[in-house]
């Protein structure tokens, strides 16, 4: 199910990413690297296939012949008996899924054997989808908060402490892109790699995810703040690629990401005259991709009072309908030709609210 994130979970997004940053610091320079990078290797493993599988899905449904004989399995999970049952795991599946995660298990023991930078970045890549995917900003606002936090936290572990550098060093776990720097030389047995976190990746990315449904809320039938968007953060890692490779040291590849998929976005809002638009649009009230939402709601009347009555009735059980004697009919009958007051309570069906009451003594009070 996809999560939105709030200002106020974009604000400690920081505090809670420096922490976790100088936990896994600290724990490689206490306990030996070999088993923690062991004990991680299995978890992203396990983690890996999944992400993997749920990303090819679709691209894999394609090739699938029409006779195909696809069956459907349900795998359920509960916990206690009896009034006390609960779900724990309640996930369906079918044999195109099964495939999918047959194909994906190749790859999770090619990565959990040799470690190739083939299969880390296939991971990493089906991990930096799924993030995209799961997470939303709901407005340009929290985005900008969320980017302008990390552009400090991202600035401050690179370039202030050698924490940041450490870690991803010392972290043999699909967490980051690697990209081999001397391709041509040793071909796929290449081991002198650029490293691209992932948190690079799926930042600005739910960022651009967000423009695109502005730019789809504003049912123009273009998509400028997507491209717009997407063009600086292509920009921004083609800039710090090169100052990377004319300083010779690691950089923190929010430092020109950030400005630039803010920047370029704002620039173009200027330049068309919807900066209003853009920061007061919200997308938490949108229908999202693959968030079942309620979509008709029953009509309801009467006072709480009244409504808790009628439920106590449903649950009671049926009432027996009274026959309507000849004095009701004469009053109806009365009624329509005007010559009696109606009954308040009856048209209201509110007899637990005061209001109603003062009316019925108001129209009693009246000459016929």
């Amino acid at each position: 199910m996809p999560e939105t994130i709030t200002s106020r979970d974009a604000a400690r997004f920081p505090i809670i990413a420096s922490c976790t940053l100088l936990g896994l610091y600290l724990f490689f320079k206490i306990f030996s690297q070999e088993y923690i990078n062991l004990l991680l290797s299995m978890y992203f493993f396990v983690l890996g296939i999944l992400a993997l599988s749920h990303t090819i899905s679709p691209l894999m449904n394609k090739f699938f012949p029409a006779n195909f004989p696809n069956r459907q399995y349900q795998l359920l999970f509960t916990q206690g008996s009896g009034e006390n049952k609960e779900e724990i795991i309640n996930y369906e599946f079918d044999t195109k899924d099964l495939v999918c995660l047959g194909l994906s298990s190749i790859v999770g023991v090619w990565y959990l054997l040799r470690k190739h930078w083939i299969a880390n970045n296939l991971f990493g890549l089906a991990f930096s989808l799924n993030g995209v995917e799961l997470l939303h900003l709901n407005n340009v606002s929290t985005g900008c908060i969320l980017l302008g936090g990390l552009f400090i936290y991202d600035i401050f572990w690179v370039f202030g402490t050698n924490v940041m550098v450490t870690v991803a060093k010392s972290f043999e776990a699909p967490i980051k892109l690697v990209f081999p720097q001397d391709l041509l030389e040793k071909g796929l047995e290449a081991d002198n790699f650029a490293m691209l976190g992932l948190g690079d990746i799926v930042i600005p990315g739910i960022f651009i995810a967000l423009l695109l449904r502005f730019d789809i809320s504003l049912k123009k039938n273009t998509h400028t703040y997507f491209y717009t968007s997407f063009a600086a953060y292509i920009f921004g890692l083609g800039l710090t690629i090169f100052i990377m490779h004319i300083f010779k040291h690691a950089q923190p590849a929010l430092l020109y990401l950030v400005p630039a998929c803010i920047g370029f976005p704002v620039l173009v809002a200027l330049a068309k005259g919807e900066v209003t638009e853009m920061f007061s649009y919200e997308s938490s009230a949108e229908i999202l991709p693959h968030t079942p939402r309620l979509t008709h709601f029953p009509t309801v009347s009467g006072s709480p009072a009244s409504l808790a009555d009628s439920m106590q009735q449903k649950l009671a059980g049926p009432r027996r309908r009274r026959p309507q004697n000849p004095s009701a009919i004469g009053r109806s009958r009365k009624l329509k030709m005007g010559l009696h007051k109606p009954n308040l309570s009856s048209i209201c069906r509110c007899p637990a609210t005061s209001w109603h009451h003062q009316a019925q003594r108001k129209w009693n009070q009246q000459p016929v």
